[in-house]
């Protein structure tokens, strides 16, 4: 086949795998010889604290992609060039160096990404170089799915059954790059170490590997292995904290060490063979396609409510506000379920999805702040940051979102925690200083007996919080801070 460049570069950014990797693919087919880097971007590390578990974890899946590119292409001297600095400067430094005539990555659909990938597009252009993107990281993006009057979806349900009856097997194809692996070209010298240490970018080791979060290519591979053994009991699992009943692949979904379209493919096949397991969690997939198009179509999201009448909405403001949030950000809100998520997350940069619900309800509707602050919180926090659906769960539990619950909908945090750790377990393990409180008097112990805190140890004031609001009150407080989005409503 006669390949359209003499010189490629194949940028790789949120798709660290060789395995069914569109952009790859599309560039092998097109590249008499292909050159792969990644750049760590000082654009982005700069505004990230100096130990922060998502650039080891990237770092560490660096490994896994070079040598998963050596092993493609039988070559010992190719792999991954890794390069740090601003992505704008290092992609054109690099690909006038390499003499490419094209450099080809994935679609990022972020506004920051966005304008990074315009800025580089024109660069290269002044030397007569193209950039060419596609799409790897979700099924459908953009405006791929409209509604019958030609406009994007805001409510999930016609969205997901227009995705499921759109999807076809070209859609969710493997992307085989091993009939192209011959154009991948040895590393230039002086890139023959490719992975730095965290040190030589700047960062300091994290706890993550002290949780056993397999990173990588390998990793994601392993931990889907795993999960397709539970799938079918998804439905039943996957609101329980201290039952393993999630996949635990968002990190790899948000940086690509694992396909979303493999994952779309099989659980789609387990539902089409009656797993209603996998239908639960294939939804779960078609969500995060859903809340990436919801950022394409409408960018507002990113800085305000999906609807715009609830920017309107007056949220406590002031010293009493930064102490509540203060209190909800360190797990001292005097509420279990939600101090004992608040610790997860903070310990681990990983939180249940049920708890991301309950702590983000109780911070907006109990807390009456302003969700806004804790989608920041959760960026720097989590693991598996990605903006559009950290965007979408985050509106979702303020109401203000495409499809979100009614605004008169409140989680109440006792009864979800009798509900959803009615043993205590979650609880106790990462509130430890509740651990001998019998379980009854476990999710509220402000209401426990006297006797009961006594024997457990439990000083409430001292050890353990006093609440830090009173749920029918807050509730109360909220219907009424929402009316004025009531009012907007019922106007003619």
């Amino acid at each position: 086949m006669d390949k359209k460049y003499e010189t490629g570069l194949m940028w790789f950014r949120r798709d660290l795998r060789v395995t069914d990797n569109a952009a790859l693919c599309r560039a092998l087919q097109a590249c008499r010889q292909l050159h792969c880097v990644f750049i760590f971007d000082t654009e982005i590390l700069n505004a990230l604290p100096r130990a922060d578990r998502r650039v080891e974890f990237i770092r560490e899946s660096l490994y896994d992609l070079d040598a998963g590119l050596r092993q493609l292409s039988g070559e010992p001297g190719a792999g991954l060039i890794v390069r740090l600095g601003e992505a704008c400067e290092e992609v054109v430094t690099l690909a006038k160096a390499l003499q490419v005539q094209a450099v080809f990555a994935a679609h990022d659909y972020e506004p920051q990404a966005i304008a990074r990938d315009d800025r580089v597009r024109a660069a290269l252009t002044d030397f007569g170089i193209t950039l060419q993107t596609c799409k790897d990281q979700v099924v459908f993006e953009g405006r791929e799915l409209l509604t019958q009057t030609g406009t994007p979806y805001g409510v999930f349900t016609p969205y997901k059954n227009k995705w499921l009856a759109t999807v076809t097997p070209q859609h969710l194809r493997n992307h085989d790059a091993a009939p192209w692996a011959t154009a991948l070209a040895p590393r230039p010298e002086g890139c023959q170490h490719a992975v730095p240490t965290l040190a030589a970018i700047g960062f300091e080791k994290t706890n993550l590997s002290s949780f056993k979060i397999p990173t990588g290519e390998s990793g994601g591979h392993q931990l889907f292995e795993d999960f397709f053994d539970r799938m079918d009991e998804y439905h039943n699992t996957r609101d329980f904290p201290s039952v393993k009943g999630p996949s635990y692949l968002g990190v790899h979904l948000r940086f690509g060490t694992v396909s979303i379209r493999q994952l779309a493919g099989t659980a789609l096949q387990r539902q089409i063979q009656g797993s209603q397991g996998a239908a639960v969690w294939l939804s779960e997939l078609i969500w995060r396609d859903f809340y990436a198009s919801i950022l394409a179509n409408f960018p507002h999201v990113a800085q305000g409510a999906y609807k715009r009448e609830y920017d309107a909405i007056q949220w406590e403001q002031g010293p009493h506000a930064e102490a509540l949030f203060k209190a909800w950000c360190e797990g001292r809100t005097g509420y279990p379920l939600v101090d004992a998520a608040m610790a997860q997350i903070n310990q681990t940069g990983y939180m249940h999805n049920r708890l991301r619900m309950v702590v983000g309800s109780f911070l907006v509707k109990d807390l009456g702040i302003d969700w806004r602050w804790g989608e920041r919180y959760f960026a720097q926090h989590l693991n598996d940051f990605d903006l559009s659906a950290n965007n979408g769960g985050w509106q979702w539990v303020s109401s203000s979102g495409c499809d979100a619950q009614p605004y008169f909908r409140i989680f109440n945090p006792v009864s979800q925690s009798e509900k959803f750790d009615a043993d205590g377990k979650f609880i106790r393990r990462y509130l430890p200083q509740l651990a001998k409180l019998p379980n009854k008097a476990l999710h509220a112990p402000w209401a426990a007996k006297p006797l009961d805190l006594q024997m457990a140890g439990v000083t409430l004031g001292q050890n353990y919080p006093y609440p830090v609001v009173i749920h029918d009150e807050a509730r109360a407080l909220t219907l009424q801070r929402y009316a004025v989005v009531k009012k907007s409503l019922q106007a003619p």
